[in-house]
């Protein structure tokens, strides 16, 4: 993405993903060839297009600048004018993206992850006679026995 983000000179990317409903989102609509953003179209009632805003930027430093001292949507109040001014481009994002609003959402897409790494035999997953499942665990980690760090996460 900062390779794409340099090659085009705008102000700000942003990452986007096809879906296979877009109404239930806002859409991106864009320029195919070249990723520039023309506008953006909030829960279409009819099919403009199916890429949606996935929720991961990256900005010049004067896009802050553009940001009001007072609560701003920065998808609805910044983006949309970087793009009126042909200054924010779309990067198609290329694996996996899942809506994480909910904490049991954000839980899911991680065991979804977990178990994508399992099955491509990742060395990153932990290992280990008291270890159960797909685990990440940081080499930094003190992992006590029998000791719940996480009492809200049950699996």
């Amino acid at each position: 993405m900062i390779d794409f983000h340099k090659s085009h000179g705008g102000e700000a990317s942003i990452m986007v993903t096809k879906v296979d409903e877009p109404s239930k989102y806002g859409v991106v609509v864009m320029e195919e060839a070249t990723g520039r953003v023309e506008k953006f179209v909030e829960k279409p009632k009819v099919f403009v297009c199916n890429k949606i805003n996935a929720g991961i930027y990256l900005l010049n430093p004067s896009v802050l600048d553009r940001i009001q001292l007072r609560p701003t949507s920065i998808e609805k109040e910044v983006f949309p004018s970087i793009a009126a001014e042909k200054k924010l481009h779309a990067m198609v994002l290329p694996g996996f993206w899942m809506d994480i609003v909910q904490r049991r959402d954000y839980i899911t897409g991680l065991r979804l992850y977990l178990d994508s790494l399992r099955k491509r035999s990742s060395p990153d997953l932990a290992v280990g006679p008291h270890i159960l499942g797909n685990v990440l665990i940081d080499e930094s980690a003190v992992i006590g026995d029998g000791r719940s760090y996480w009492p809200w996460m049950r699996y």
